[in-house]
């Protein structure tokens, strides 16, 4: 279909085209496919524009954008607050210097695109060099000459296609998330230059709620103290939101697309039947399987994404004592986390990605026993550094972490070992004393 796009058939059916794209068969939203893939064909900027990222998510997120009224306004205010106060009993991490923000879904789109495109960007570079090397070996001959010289506009077609996939996931999950932290990243971008530090969403608050049969003061409560403690957490420990990124973007890196499957799918497509392609798409099934470094980057953020969701477990059920339901709404906000929204499942499957921690409830657990055994203040401390927070092995063994807590003896680094290698090797080359007598002393 892109062939005969790039060749100027008229005669190209749009719907089939945005069908195996995966968007919805909207009059609208087609004819504003065609007019960005004409516009891509133009483009003359380096990389892919995701300014048509943008522009989808934020049509999406106002489409079905309901005003807040004033009082679930004035709720969630006061809500901040007084989780700032609960917050204070139960952690000793550094508090928000910026006042929490209410946000509309686009507000929320336009804050956290920079954080999205960030993640996506190695894997649509991926597909459209991909896409532009299959179809230069699927072409004709006679459309040889013209697709040697195309590679940008087909990097740009390709790049296109995925940048409207993205806002499609993005402008979803705005009618999905509670807050700036609920994803469990930092998503909240300050690059603006209007810092952000938390928010929440209070569309979307309401729709939680239904059907758990608890008063809606207390869902609005304890969501503020999730939202709170999350950035509160990433405030308090500046290296740790660069080493979860980088940990993203290190896995994102390694995404390649399997051409040889892609040249499969593409000498046996039918134009016909566009569903085809979309599926083989959403399956997966053209990213080949993880490579040793893609597995051992996404071991990193998995430990990395549990141990931050399960502190932050801990801490919101330690400040949140004072709420008779607490207990249900933070076991139907482990539930949802698990099992992920439709748009967190688009992301996973466009980027190759699950930002769900897989060992939420093992890290919470280690979290209560250290809390348990050395205190709040000691807990907190243990993100001070990357090099004194605890690892995969302390997840699995709480107990051995404890352990080492609660020792007197100082622990041993790789110096101190060096150190006694280095002194115990000099002891072994000095001569031995000799039992009633110095090493120097004469023999009789």
């Amino acid at each position: 279909m892109l062939r005969e796009l790039l060749s100027g058939n008229s005669d190209i059916d749009p719907a089939k085209l945005a069908s195996a794209a995966g968007l919805p068969d909207d009059p609208a939203m087609i004819a504003q496919l065609m007019s960005q893939l004409h516009s891509a064909m133009q483009y003359s900027g380096e990389g892919v524009n995701w300014d048509i990222a943008r522009q989808q998510a934020t049509a999406i997120s106002t489409s079905e954008s309901q005003p807040t009224s004033t009082a679930d306004q004035a709720a969630l205010e006061q809500a901040f607050k007084i989780a700032a106060l609960w917050l204070g009993e139960a952690t000793f991490v550094s508090e928000l210097t910026v006042t929490p923000k209410l946000m509309s879904r686009a507000e929320w789109v336009r804050a956290t695109m920079p954080v999205w495109t960030q993640l996506a960007e190695p894997v649509a570079l991926s597909i459209s060099d991909a896409l532009t090397d299959v179809l230069r070996q699927q072409a004709p001959s006679e459309m040889a000459d013209m697709l040697d010289n195309a590679g940008k506009l087909m990097r740009n077609i390709g790049g296109t296609l995925f940048a409207i996939q993205l806002g499609q996931v993005v402008g979803q999950l705005s009618g999905e998330v509670l807050s700036g932290g609920d994803i469990g990243i930092p998503l909240l971008d300050s690059s603006n230059g209007t810092e952000l530090q938390a928010a929440i969403l209070p569309q979307n608050v309401a729709p939680f709620g239904e059907g758990l049969d608890i008063a809606p003061d207390q869902i609005q409560l304890y969501i503020a103290v999730r939202e709170l403690a999350h950035a509160r957490l990433f405030r308090h420990a500046k290296w740790l939101r660069l080493q979860l990124m980088t940990s993203i973007t290190e896995f994102a890196r390694g995404i390649r697309i399997d051409t040889a499957a892609m040249e499969s799918l593409a000498a046996e497509f039918d134009p016909s039947n566009p569903e085809e392609l979309r599926q083989a798409m959403v399956s997966g099934a053209l990213i080949p399987p993880k490579s040793e470094t893609q597995l051992a980057a996404l071991e990193r953020l998995e430990t990395m994404l549990a141990l931050i969701e399960g502190w932050v477990d801990v801490v919101t059920a330690q400040a949140t004592t004072r709420l008779p339901k607490a207990d249900a709404i933070a076991e139907t906000v482990r539930r949802r986390r698990a099992a992920g929204g439709p748009a967190e499942s688009a992301f996973s499957t466009l980027v190759g990605l699950e930002l769900r921690p897989r060992r939420l409830r093992e890290a919470a657990t280690m979290w209560q026993r250290v809390t348990e055994a050395v205190g709040a203040e000691r807990r907190d401390e243990l993100w001070s550094h990357p090099d004194v927070l605890p690892e995969s092995p302390d997840i699995d063994d709480p107990a051995a972490l404890i352990a080492r807590l609660t020792s007197t003896t100082p622990a041993r680094d790789d110096v101190d070992q060096a150190i006694e290698d280095l002194l115990n090797d000099i002891g072994d080359d000095r001569p031995h004393e000799k039992e009633g007598g110095s090493a120097d002393e004469p023999r009789a």
